[in-house]
């Protein structure tokens, strides 16, 4: 089991209390079945899902991003199974701006109403009277979009100052965004698309890191081409680590203001993810990944 202490060290969000292990764990691939991509309905194995859980908090994970839009509603309903009353140091952080057809489809859900109904839904599958941290889901899949946003942050505002949220993130936005976000808002954490491959954020996080605003990036190993996956792989081999367990190490090294939430619904995964928070990538190992990555991005 991974030492508590240890998990990639600790992060205080700017102007909170919250602080957390650097290291956490992503709910999404609780939903739905083995290799089914479209995080739809309740998992094969729910004592798994559970057990997967525990594991986390156990070792030390006390991060755990989530979304009612996952399954829909399975993933916190089980998160409530596993672990409420909830551990005084975990924080939870949910997602709204997003519903779930009845096809298992992606919609947005940005108005003032599907926003309060989405705030209501997470609070009632988690069990809680109020929110960590709620992300604002804003732009396309991978990339942010040039969108108005006004309405659906504002009403997160309002229901900050009634007490239901604590505070208030965005998810897959720009910089300029952030800044429009601010005018209205205090926000204390991005979450976008960034890893050893997808590199367009670099000077975003650097300026994140020096205003104590969280990043947290998703799919570290999305969008990788045959050449980085092969350098992944190489650098995997020769520190006798895995390539998942590299490229969570990278984003760590990376900048520190980084937090990490790898998913998965195997305990075994899990431990690898974790392990990552112990492995020290050398310089000139990180010197090759980013030549790799450098070359690939002039490539194309």
């Amino acid at each position: 089991m991974t030492n508590k202490t240890i998990l990639g060290g600790r992060f205080t969000f700017a102007g909170t209390s919250l602080t957390v292990n650097r290291i956490g764990y992503g709910a999404m691939q609780l939903a739905g079945h083995d290799g089914d991509k479209r995080v739809w309905g309740p998992p094969r194995d729910i004592p798994g899902a559970i057990a997967v859980l525990r594991e986390a908090v156990a070792s030390g994970v006390n991060h755990i991003d989530t979304s009612d839009f996952y399954g829909p509603h399975v993933t916190n309903q089980i998160i409530k199974q596993a672990l409420h009353p909830y551990p005084d140091d975990l924080v939870i952080v949910t997602k709204v701006g997003g519903r779930r057809g009845a096809d298992g489809s992606w919609l947005h859900a940005r108005s003032r109403q599907e926003i309060i109904d989405a705030i209501h839904d997470n609070l009632r599958n988690l069990g809680l009277d109020a929110l960590d941290v709620v992300n604002l889901r804003l732009g396309g899949f991978a990339a942010p979009e040039d969108e108005p946003f006004e309405e659906p942050l504002s009403t997160l505002a309002e229901l900050k100052q009634q007490g239901l949220i604590q505070h208030i993130g965005l998810s897959t936005v720009s910089p300029r965004q952030l800044a429009e976000a601010r005018a209205i808002t205090e926000i204390v954490c991005i979450q976008n698309l960034y890893n050893l491959a997808q590199r367009g954020d670099d000077r975003f996080i650097d300026d994140l890191a020096a205003q104590g605003i969280a990043y947290v990036p998703y799919f570290p190993l999305g969008g990788f081409s045959p050449l980085q996956s092969a350098a992944l792989s190489a650098a995997a081999a020769s520190l006798r680590a895995t390539p998942m367990q590299i490229a969570l190490a990278w984003l760590l090294q990376r900048a520190p203001n980084i937090l990490l939430i790898p998913g998965t619904s195997s305990v075994g995964h899990l431990r690898e993810n974790l392990a990552a928070a112990t492995l020290e990538i050398p310089s000139e190992t990180v010197a090759e990944l980013d030549g790799v990555a450098s070359a690939a991005k002039r490539a194309t």
